[in-house]
C-alpha cells in the first residue's frame, strides 16, 4: 500500500467517539508506530481535524457547545473534579494552565465518561498533573450538550468548592 492511500485510510478510520493508538494503527496497516506518527502530522498538517489524546488519537469533534471552567484543587482531587463533569453530560476536552516562562501549556484529555475518567486518573498515577505547576489553578475545555449541562458542572465545582473565583481568593 502506498503511503498516500494508508493516510486516507488512517483518517477514515478514525473518528470523534473513541480514539485509536498509533500502535492498534501500525497494526493494522503493517508499518510502525512512527510510520503512523508522521501519517498523523502529515494529515493534519493538510487540515485533517485529528486530536491526540492520552488514549490515543482521534477525529476533532464539532457538536456542542464549547466552555471555559476555571478551576482550583489538589492533585488528590482530580479524579473528583473530572466525575463532577462527566457526570453532568459534558465531555472535557482539555486542561490548561498559564505558565511564567512557557505561557499557555494545553493537555489532551477527552473524557466523556466515568470509564474515560478511570484510565486517565490510573493511567496518571505517579505523574503531577499540569495544574500542580500554578498551585491547582487551571481551566478546562469543555464540550457540552446544552447550557443546562455547563451549569450543572459549575454548580458541581462550586459545591466541591472547585470553581475559581479570583475575587474569593483576594
Amino acid at each position: 500500500m502506498k503511503a498516500e492511500e494508508r493516510r486516507r485510510q488512517i483518517a477514515a478510520c478514525l473518528t470523534a467517539d473513541r480514539p485509536t493508538s498509533a500502535a492498534v494503527l501500525a497494526a493494522r496497516f503493517h508499518v510502525s508506530r512512527q510510520v503512523i506518527v508522521g501519517d498523523i502530522a502529515l494529515l493534519r498538517a493538510a487540515g485533517t481535524d485529528i486530536v491526540a489524546t492520552p488514549r490515543g488519537y482521534q477525529r476533532g469533534e464539532t457538536g456542542g457547545l464549547i466552555r471555559l471552567v476555571p478551576c482550583v484543587h489538589s492533585p488528590e482531587d482530580m479524579r473528583t473534579e473530572l466525575l463532577a463533569m462527566v457526570d453532568n453530560g459534558c465531555t472535557v476536552v482539555d486542561v490548561v494552565v498559564e505558565h511564567a516562562v512557557y505561557g499557555q501549556l494545553t493537555g489532551q484529555l477527552s473524557l466523556s465518561s466515568r470509564y474515560d475518567v478511570e484510565q486517565f486518573v490510573e493511567k496518571s498515577r505517579g505523574s503531577a498533573p499540569l495544574s500542580s505547576l500554578t498551585g491547582g489553578v487551571h481551566i478546562h475545555t469543555l464540550r457540552c450538550p446544552d447550557e443546562e449541562a455547563f451549569a450543572r458542572v459549575c454548580a458541581a465545582l462550586k459545591s466541591l468548592g472547585m470553581l475559581y473565583r479570583a475575587d474569593e481568593t483576594e
